[in-house]
């Protein structure tokens, strides 16, 4: 099973609430509800720990891929091409990180 790890910040004069909105009510229940996908979360960075430090990144999404080839099929749908494209709206260069597990 292959997770990826997607770490971003919001674009500067992005409203963090119609993010939030748009995330809650499009992004996760969409992206979540592919069949290559087992789970979906959207995580908001609150801190450092034992730290006074502003995280570097303010949201991480973490994505269980159970089949990439099924994935790529997925997301190349118009229905996910329009969430990544509004997605892009929201996220300041995000970086995609694929992951295993040891």
């Amino acid at each position: 099973m292959t997770t990826i790890v997607v770490l971003f910040n919001l674009q500067a004069g992005v409203d963090e609430s119609v993010y939030r909105q748009w995330a809650i009510q499009t992004d996760i229940p969409t992206a979540g509800g592919l069949a290559s996908v087992d789970s979906f979360e959207v995580l908001k960075a609150e801190g450092v720990l034992m730290s006074e430090a502003t995280p570097p990144y303010q949201y991480i999404e973490i994505l269980k891929i159970n089949d990439m080839e099924q994935f790529g099929q997925d997301v190349a749908t118009a229905t996910m091409q329009k969430v990544a494209s509004e997605f892009q709206q929201f996220a300041d260069n995000p970086i995609f990180i694929m992951t295993s597990k040891l």
